[in-house]
């Protein structure tokens, strides 16, 4: 667990738009648990990134603080497992909460909103590598990923991610207990459309087991940089 009085609570929406220009949102992965005294400010953050359309931003509750008396109800293992993954692609030696992953490849203090913002600006001001684009009638999707302008080097998963908008907690127990809380953005299930060799367009379906909006992520695999993302409904 990581603490931290960062009196900026409040992500600013004014740094410019030109990832969504280019179909290419900036993913915010927020590392989080609800038996974290830390966590609400970076919480609370997550609820702005859910407002931006240049920003696509995912709640992942992890289950390494259920021991301290209050086990996550929106906890997965896998979540984890993705943290780790990423510290070790980073050659980092430590996982805690509240973290935020920037596009797969930058992480910094969930709460620290200022540091956060300069690092969304970096990457919209990126030249976008590919571009995806989703399709959804009812339960099927269909993803269309296409290379901007030259083949890109490497093998990326099309992870398809649904979320629930918004979730409330009562939490009786643990660091935060007496709290009610509400939690934006939150991840519910994931899975893998296929991989992509990043030499030309191509397309993949998948079927979605809810109702739930859902995310496409084109990611290097083994957890490396995402590389475009975007929503559907």
């Amino acid at each position: 667990m990581f603490r931290t009085t960062t009196a900026s609570l409040i992500v600013s929406s004014v740094l410019g738009f030109a990832a969504m220009a280019d179909g290419t949102p900036v993913v915010v992965e927020l590392f989080t648990s609800q038996g974290c005294s830390s966590c609400p400010p970076a919480d609370r953050i997550m609820h702005d990134l859910a407002g931006r359309d240049d920003v696509i931003g995912l709640a992942l509750h992890v289950d390494y603080w259920d021991y301290i008396g209050w086990a996550d109800e929106y906890a997965d293992p896998w979540h984890t497992e993705r943290q780790r993954s990423y510290a070790r692609e980073g050659g980092r030696t430590m996982i805690y909460t509240p973290q935020m992953v920037v596009n797969g490849q930058e992480d910094v203090v969930g709460a620290h909103a200022r540091e956060l913002d300069q690092l969304i600006a970096r990457h919209q001001a990126e030249a976008p590598l590919a571009q995806v684009t989703i399709s959804r009638e009812g339960g099927e999707i269909s993803i269309s990923v296409t290379p901007k302008s030259e083949p890109v080097a490497g093998t990326f998963d099309i992870r398809v991610v649904q979320y629930t908008p918004m979730r409330h907690a009562s939490i009786r127990r643990g660091e935060l207990a007496g709290h009610e809380l509400d939690y934006a953005n939150v991840v519910e299930g994931w899975q893998v459309a296929g991989q992509w060799d990043g030499a030309a367009a191509r397309t993949y379906g998948a079927t979605l087991p809810s109702e739930l909006p859902a995310v496409v992520l084109v990611q290097r695999t083994g957890h490396g940089p995402i590389i475009a993302a975007a929503k559907v409904d």
